[in-house]
C-alpha cells in the first residue's frame, strides 16, 4: 500500500511538471526572423531554437550559421534554475544558466572554462508569439558585442 502511494506521489509531481513547462511561454520552437533582429556581420545566427520539456529539464537545441556561413549546432539540458549545465556543440561556451526572472521572462549565461563569455536576456511577448533575445559578448579576439534577435514562434 506504501509503495502504491509513494508511487501515485511520484506520477503526479512528474505530471505537474511536465504540464508547468508545457504551459510556459517559453516551451516550442523559434524561427529567427532577421528583418527585425540587429546582429552584427561577425556574429553567429542562430537560426532556429526550441525549448522541450523533458520531465523536471528542459532541453534547448539551438541550430543557426556561424559568421562564414557554415551549419551550428548546440545543445543544452538542465533547468530554469540559475545554475550552470554543461552545453555542448558552442565552441565558445561549455556552459550555461537560465535563470525564470517571471513568466516571460528568463536570463541567461554562457561561460567557458568557469569563465563568463556571454550574457543575455529573453523576453516572451504577452501573446506568447515573439521572443527577443539580447545578448552581450566577448568574441573571440575579446571585443565586446551586442545584438538583439527577433524570433517568432513556429
Amino acid at each position: 500500500m506504501k509503495a502504491r502511494t509513494i508511487a501515485l506521489n511520484l506520477v503526479v509531481c512528474l505530471a505537474a511538471t511536465v504540464f508547468a513547462f508545457a504551459g510556459s511561454p517559453v516551451i516550442g520552437t523559434w524561427k529567427l526572423n532577421e528583418a527585425k533582429s540587429k546582429i552584427p556581420a561577425a556574429a553567429p545566427k542562430n537560426t532556429k531554437v526550441t525549448y522541450e520539456a523533458m520531465g523536471d529539464e528542459v532541453k534547448v537545441t539551438v541550430d543557426g550559421v556561424d559568421p562564414d556561413g557554415k551549419p551550428t549546432h548546440n545543445e543544452w539540458t538542465g533547468k530554469f534554475d540559475g545554475k550552470d549545465y554543461p552545453l555542448t556543440g558552442d565552441p565558445l561556451s561549455d556552459s550555461r544558466s537560465y535563470k525564470m526572472v517571471n513568466e516571460h521572462t528568463m536570463e541567461l549565461t554562457n561561460k567557458k572554462g568557469g569563465k563568463v563569455t556571454a550574457t543575455g536576456k529573453i523576453v516572451v511577448s504577452a501573446d506568447g508569439k515573439t521572443r527577443t533575445v539580447t545578448v552581450k559578448a566577448t568574441d573571440p579576439m575579446g571585443k565586446k558585442v551586442e545584438y538583439t534577435g527577433v524570433y517568432d514562434k513556429e
